[in-house]
Order: structure tokens, then sequence, then C-alpha cells
């Protein structure tokens, strides 16, 4: 199931590809300079979300594989892919390629879906059942590594057989292996329903929820540790995760309207609304630095940033020569 986690505090950032489609551009050359920038001012990791015709981009994945040939160090990730918009046979391939195209520097953050219409939609438009998608998505996972630790080609009569609740798939075992033994860490992103800290616990490497408030998150936590415990996995197997949106100003009124403004553009809905249910905060770096040590504290060891901008790289650097170090400070 991946590889264990560790205490050490980590921090991403994610790829503007929203953004830039927000904006009408769909040009790669800034989200590789993006990447470049991210990788020299120091962050741990970074990554890209993934949708069709609900909130429109680029595919993560191969963004993601043109970002592991201009960086070296960084951590690449998905945050959320879909597996669901793909055959999930196509999905285990392309992942096993872009393993090896970044060298097994690649970190899966999964969805099962944002539930609104415009989802349901997209689900329909590619085929895939919206019912029980939760479930659904396990299906894949357990599909995907079943095919990711399969023995060699021709072992035997069923060596590549998968037989799931949704899914049945034969000649698994004739599918490149990633370059990671067993398949990249594979995460769920979800909030904290007593349903997601179970699937965390048993089946997942990591978690990535948004969830609004740090003691919720605490709380959680320690309820994914004792499920995690009881199910029989070692500690350091499920790595705490957090998906945050920051905008950086020093004027914290023109950084809510700025934040106003991208999240009405993002989601078509309003900062309050979105704020019942999403981590956010705004203003100095020091006041965005704060925000998220207090999930720090609570137990968060990988923080994936959204800049809260249609144009964030110019935060991109604010972000690094503070909120990176004062946050390291704070989890030693």
């Amino acid at each position: 199931m991946g590889t264990t986690s560790s205490s050490r505090l980590r921090i991403g950032v994610l790829l503007p590809t929203r953004e830039q489609a927000i904006s009408g551009s769909f040009a790669a050359a800034p989200l590789l300079d993006f990447a470049r920038q991210a990788e020299d001012l120091g962050f741990d990791s970074l990554w890209a979300g993934d949708s069709l015709t609900a909130r429109p981009r680029l595919d993560p994945l191969v963004v993601l594989s043109a970002a592991g040939a201009v960086t070296e160090r960084l951590t690449l990730g998905t945050a959320a892919l879909t597996p669901a918009l793909r055959h999930p046979l196509i999905g285990a391939n392309m992942v096993a390629s872009l393993d090896h195209v970044c060298a097994g520097r690649l970190t899966l953050a999964l969805g099962s879906g944002f539930p609104m219409p415009e989802t349901e939609a997209e689900f329909a438009a590619v085929g895939a059942s919206y019912q029980a998608r939760g479930a659904r998505l396990d299906d894949i996972v357990a599909l995907w590594r079943h095919a990711w630790h399969h023995p060699a080609a021709g072992a035997g009569a069923g060596a590549g057989v998968y037989e799931g609740r949704f899914w049945q798939a034969r000649d698994l075992d004739r599918l490149p292996r990633p370059a990671s033994p067993g398949g990249p860490p594979l995460w769920l992103a979800g909030s904290d329903t007593p349903r997601v800290l179970e699937r965390v616990a048993r089946h997942y490497d990591g978690w990535l929820p948004f969830l609004p408030e740090p003691g919720a998150y605490r709380r959680a936590w320690a309820r994914i540790e004792e499920l995690r415990a009881a199910a029989g996995r070692p500690a350091g197997a499920v790595t705490p995760g957090l998906y945050a949106t920051l905008t950086v100003n020093d004027d914290a009124a023109a950084a809510k309207a700025e934040l106003e403004h991208y999240i009405t553009h993002y989601y078509g809905a309003s900062l309050e609304q979105m704020a019942a249910f999403q981590a956010y905060a705004w203003g100095s770096t020091h006041t965005c630095a704060e925000a998220l040590a207090a999930y720090v504290r609570a137990g968060a060891r990988h923080l994936v940033i959204r800049i809260g901008s249609l144009t964030p790289q110019p935060q991109l650097k604010q972000l690094a020569d503070v909120l990176l170090p004062r946050l390291k400070e704070i989890s030693a």
C-alpha cells in the first residue's frame, strides 16, 4: 500500500491549471515555470487537480508528466484525481507510466467526485455511474493495487484476474508495473464522516481533507489512528494531509476581496458558502502561517496549499519566504 508517512512536515502547492482555464488560457509553459519556481523556493511537493466538464482544466496526469521532466526533487501529486473518469485499466497504465516518468516521486490523492450537479453530469458524459461512487472508487483502488502487485506475466492462471464488486478484469499481469514497488501511495481526499475515516484507516496511505476547523481535524485524525491500529496496520501507515486555500496580502480587506473574486469564479458560490466546509485563510503571510499552524498542531503533516488568486505566481515567493520556515519551525 505505498510508503509509510514521516513525522517531518512537508508543504506543497497546487499547480494553477483551473485558474488558467478560468482566465481562458491553457498554455503549458507557465505551468512548467511555476513547477521550477516551486522547487527552487523549497516547496516539497506539487499537485494538480482533475475535472473534465464540471470544472475544466488540463489533464493532471499529462501536466504532472511534463512537470516531472523539469523538476528533480519535488513529490508530484493529484489533489485530487477522479479515477471514475477513466477506465480502470487505462488509469492503471497511465499512473504506472507517470510513476516511471517522475522516477517514483508520485503520490495520488483520489476523490469520488465533488457532490454537485455538474459532477453528476460529468460522470454521465463518460458513462460512469454516479451512484455508490465511494465504493466504486475503493474497487478501482483494489484493482489498481492488484495489477501493480501481480507476479510476472506467465506466472500462472489467475495471476492477472481481478473480481471486484463493480469491476472484473483479466490480463492485469500484462500491464506495466509502476516504478514504486506496489505502486505510488494512494490517499483518500475526503471529509471527516465516519465512513470516510474508516476507509482511510483500512485502505489508504493518506488522508487529504479540507476541514474548516482545526479542532475537527484533530478529532478526525485521532479517530483514523484508532481505526488504523484496530485494523492491524503499522504506525505511520497513513499520512495526515490537509488541503487549504490561502490568499496573501498585507491588506486583509484586499486579500479577502481577491479570495472572494477567486471563489466566485472557481465555484460559482460565495466565500461564505464555501468556507462552511473548506479551509481558507487570507491576509499577511504571518496570518496565513498561523492559520495553518493550528492544523499542524492538530496533526497535519503534509499541507497542500491552493493559492486563492487567478494570478497565483506572485504569491508563491511570499509563501516560501515566510510561511515555509515558520511552519517547519512550529512542527519541529
